[in-house]
């Protein structure tokens, strides 16, 4: 009979751990959390230093007294809870939740599922750090002070089920804010005036492409071009008519481009967004199942990355040492940085404590174990094994050139100045693995387009004046991504929040997605408004930045859990006192669908519920008649050739949205891409959206070459 228990969270990290542990070992999961503070009440005792009320919730009940039962048979019970404040939590929570002997308890912590991980874990095992159970416990009593204060006074005023959360609320503000930027700006026109260039062929040679370029209008009279309006272009252009193009100066110099830092879970969230459109929660628990273990055929389970909750870049010495001999293995010795590269965090409140999210061997190659994977575990984990592997890779270097080139007016006076800018890639470096993701709203990339050998008096031949009309355009909406970078860089939350502060504010409807832009709703925007009137603090980000480091110092010893608590209950519980007497109730009016009830004659109105929008009757509850919202897109079924091909939604997995016939079940086609009204002008089939800007059909190659697979 085993006399060693040891407790995890999950069935999958038990037995992927029960691997590396000899007979003497029981592994035991408690499936996550075993106790909570009570739904139905508040749960924490103002009046008594803010003592939290821990009850186990019924569907654990089970659970912890299967628990309570190894415990009492076990020697040695080890607590291998996630190595994070939540973790600790947990398994102090296991101590009190099962009446254990704390005279054999032993917390082990460990940030990868590898047998030598975990078996130096358990060789090492410690007491359970109450700094960071305090730390949690701290963030757990402020969440539920600020939750079931303020959502019930929004139930009160507005309307039933929406919610207040603490760091979730400043989230919404920043979204909301940057929406009043947009709505607010004012567009102002300016032009640019660009001259396409081309080298003199020599004598007997033809004009080749690569020999012409773009410059733009830098100077005028030695000053800064700012052309308001085509008037003034137009001058400019008559002015440049018959110019000479010389070049003016011609500099080059060498670029060394750093590589990313491996990834923490902001950055993998981000590049996750971008690069394979998973949205936070997605990535997270994909990242999950690949730390708990993967079986990889007869090598069995195995965790394939490290704890993937951190904002540590740390790195340890011997994973770099073993990316050092799989790179120069892979791509030569030229690819190896003189020193093994060390990143500094640079992320406000970030913690030190972890190391960053890699993959626990460099040596298993995404493509070697494809065939273990699931398709989102194998994109994920590609991802993450190209960037630590980039990472630890010598810097690429890019010769950068800019032209200056004066153009010489017929009539005289000062040249006007063009410049043209190029630059290729001398060495690949790390970007021969991998090379980060940009959003909309970043610069091109260095190394992506090369100008033709230049001298300094050369002259050019002017191809065409290009004279462009632009106006300033607003910030961009916040995508998943761009908001988990800047609630990072404010210091609000942590790498556990992110993906449920997220998912969170679209279940509520106070955000909704707009392809990948995030825009708020008239009810997030109301809800918003009233808490910046009345709990300005709640929603500052500053101020609750600041809260992050006071949370902090609490995990460090520097501080008390309680004294920081009570310091903001007392101004905020006056606050609340205030807002229920001077908040004005808000009558929201269901906007009308235009159409009246099937069944009782009502009007039907639009409502919102957990998938979206709806269309219910305004009798409800006496009347309880519902429909979808059809979005229709005019494109006719190809299957059937009667039906119309209209937008629905999956209330499975993802809950992704996918195009169907409207004549279902009698028509059962579907397709996951978007239909395009215009037929293939080859076969006259279906086209979809293909890519950013792109359309293919579903039933020919677009040459007219019917596919064997086709609608």
């Amino acid at each position: 009979m085993a006399n060693k228990l040891v407790i995890v969270e999950s069935p999958t990290k038990a037995k992927t751990i029960s691997r590396y542990l000899g007979r003497g070992y029981s592994i035991k999961a408690s499936m996550g959390h075993v106790r909570d503070l009570p739904k139905s009440k508040l749960g924490v005792d103002t009046e008594h230093d803010f003592q939290p009320q821990y009850l186990i919730p019924r569907d654990k009940s089970k659970t912890v007294k299967e628990l309570k039962e190894s415990v009492a048979s076990a020697r040695e019970v080890y607590l291998a809870t996630d190595p994070d404040r939540e973790g600790e939590a947990i398994a102090w929570h296991l101590i009190q939740a099962t009446g254990m002997d704390t005279s054999k308890a032993r917390r082990v912590v460990f940030h990868e599922i590898t047998p030598d991980a975990v078996r130096n874990a358990m060789a090492n095992p410690r007491e359970i750090d109450m700094r960071l159970v305090d730390a949690q416990q701290a963030r757990r009593v402020l969440d539920r002070l600020v939750g079931y204060n303020i959502s019930p006074l929004l139930w009160k005023k507005v309307k039933r089920g929406l919610s207040a959360g603490r760091v979730q609320s400043v989230a919404l503000r920043l979204v909301v804010d940057r929406e009043r930027e947009i709505q607010s700006f004012v567009p102002v026109e300016y032009w640019t005036i660009s001259a396409d260039l081309a080298k003199q062929p020599a004598k007997g040679r033809k004009p080749s492409r690569k020999d012409q370029f773009r410059a733009l209008l830098v100077r005028i009279n030695d000053e800064k071009v700012e052309i308001s309006n085509e008037e003034q272009a137009r001058a400019i252009i008559e002015a440049l008519e018959g110019a000479t193009y010389k070049v003016l100066e011609v500099k080059q110099r060498e670029i060394q481009r750093k590589p990313a830092p491996p990834f923490i879970t902001s950055t993998m969230q981000q590049e996750a967004s971008r690069k394979l459109n998973f949205n936070a929660r997605r990535t997270m628990s994909v990242a999950q199942s690949l730390y708990e273990g993967v079986s990889l055929g007869d090598e069995g389970d195995v965790g394939l990355i490290t704890y993937m909750r951190t904002d540590s870049t740390n790195v340890a010495t011997v994973a770099q040492e073993e990316a050092r001999q799989v790179i120069a293995q892979l791509f030569g010795d030229k690819y190896l940085p003189e020193k093994p590269p060390v990143y500094t965090k640079k992320a406000k409140n970030a913690q030190e404590a972890h190391e960053a999210i890699r993959p626990t061997s460099v040596k298993r190659h995404p493509d070697a174990i494809k065939q273990y994977l699931t398709s989102d575990q194998y994109k994920l984990y590609k991802l993450i094994w190209q960037r630590f592997i980039a990472s630890q890779m010598a810097n690429a270097i890019i010769d950068g050139t800019t032209v200056d080139i004066a153009a010489e007016p017929r009539s005289g006076g000062a040249p006007y100045i063009f410049r043209a800018t190029g630059s290729v890639i001398k060495f690949d470096g790390f970007l021969v693995v991998y090379q980060e993701g940009k959003d909309d709203d970043q610069e091109e990339e260095l190394g992506s387009k090369a100008l033709p050998p230049m001298t300094e008096g050369e002259v050019l031949n002017l191809i065409q004046l290009l004279p462009e009309q632009h106006f300033t355009q607003p910030p961009p909406r916040y995508t998943e991504a761009s908001l988990v970078k800047a609630l990072e860089e404010q210091g609000i939350g942590r790498p556990s929040t992110y993906a449920i502060i997220l998912s969170t504010l679209q279940e509520r409807y106070y955000v909704v997605k707009d392809g990948k832009a995030l825009v708020p709703t008239e009810l997030g925007m109301l809800v918003n408004d009233l808490l910046v009137e009345h709990f300005p603090d709640i929603v500052d980000v500053n101020f609750t930045s600041q809260m992050e480091e006071e949370l902090d110092d609490i995990a460090s010893g520097e501080r008390a859990w309680v004294p920081v608590i009570k310091e903001f209950y007392g101004p905020f519980e006056r606050k609340v006192r205030i807002a229920e007497e001077e908040m004005q109730k808000v009558d929201i009016q269901d906007e009308p669908a235009g159409e009246n009830c099937p069944n009782c004659g009502r009007p039907m109105v639009f409502k919102m519920g957990r998938y979206g929008k709806f269309i219910a009757c305004s009798g409800f509850p006496e009347c309880r008649t519902t429909k979808a919202i059809v979005n229709r897109t005019g494109v006719q079924c190809p299957a059937c050739r009667q039906g119309e091909l209209v937008e629905r939604r999956s209330r499975k997995g993802r809950r992704s949205i996918f195009y169907a016939c409207d004549r279902y079940p009698d028509c059962e086609f579907t397709i996951s891409a978007k239909p395009l009204p215009q037929p293939c002008p080859a076969c006259g089939g279906l086209q979809v959206e293909d890519g950013k800007n792109g359309q293919k059909c579903i039933r020919c190659d677009g040459q007219g070459n019917i596919l064997q697979k086709s609608a």
